[in-house]
């Protein structure tokens, strides 16, 4: 009869591990049902403090932005505005993103490239992006270029950062490890640096989601006609505060829906690291 060896540990049977995935389904569950109570306790808080207070020219009330939600939706003006947006949003993310990972393990990679152009990326940087606006306007006039094209700046450098940085902690120990055994560079990239840095890519890319919105509609409310930015724009010229509120509501939901699918490809993507647990 095999006993269990001093220290070892005790294996971990199919029914425990079904057990552990049932508490955590449940825990998920409970999670979200308080999640969905807090909403409704804060709505309700809100739509009986406007009213008591009457200081609905300020902050509206919940049934005032859903009225107006309605009508936006009902009319097609909603959908129309939102298309112009999220194109500009998604373009930007994805141009900024792509560039900022690949200028990242470029630079990363490279050490002396990195420390010659650190002091330049910094200066950089350190600008105020959504003051690069009116250039942008001067150059790529007020068309959906100017808006992806400052949208994608303001992304780049959030994802950026966080690829050099990922690169550049990368396990030095484990790449001498590798080299010692013969690995070649391209080896040691795709199977050590590249799965080290995806923690901090997914970081930046969940920080730059918020600011590719920003980006957009920024570039909206400069120069636009159409977009969530146009909608913000002339609701505060018509002092239609449920407008302001609904149009706020629209961008919450467009970042809650883009960072749960962002989450979805980190699960796939790094599906490696529950596999090796």
């Amino acid at each position: 009869m095999m006993t269990e060896g001093k220290g070892m540990a005790p294996a971990v049977s199919a029914d425990d591990r079904l057990e552990d995935r049932d508490t955590q389904k449940r825990s998920t569950l409970t999670i979200a049902g308080l999640r969905v109570g807090v909403l409704i306790m804060a709505l309700l808080l809100w739509q009986f403090v406007a009213g008591a207070f009457d200081i609905e020219f300020f902050v509206s009330k919940p049934t005032e932005i859903w009225a107006q939600l309605q009508d936006w939706i009902t009319s097609g003006y909603l959908l129309d505005n939102v298309g112009i947006t999220l194109q500009a949003t998604l373009y930007g993310f994805l141009l900024g993103a792509a560039t900022g990972i690949v200028m990242g393990f470029v630079l990363g990679l490279i050490p002396l490239l990195g420390r010659l152009l650190d002091p330049f990326i910094t200066a950089i940087y350190s600008l105020p992006k959504l003051a690069l606006a009116p250039l942008f306007v001067l150059w790529f006039g007020i068309d959906l270029e100017m808006k992806v094209v400052l949208t994608a700046v303001i992304v780049f450098f959030l994802v950026f950062w966080n690829t050099y940085t990922g690169v550049r902690e990368t396990d030095e120990e484990l790449m001498d490890v590798l080299r010692v055994m013969g690995a070649k560079r391209r080896d040691m990239i795709r199977k050590v640096v590249l799965p080290g840095s995806l923690t901090y890519i997914y970081v930046g890319l969940k920080l730059a989601i918020p600011y590719a919105l920003v980006g957009a509609v920024v570039g909206e409310l400069i120069a636009s006609n159409r977009g969530i930015g146009y909608i913000l724009m002339s609701a505060a010229g018509a002092f239609n505060t449920a407008g302001i509120m609904a149009a706020l509501v629209v961008l919450m939901l467009i970042a809650t829906i883009m960072n749960a699918l962002l989450n979805l490809t980190e699960v796939y993507v790094m599906r490696w690291k529950r596999a090796g647990r």
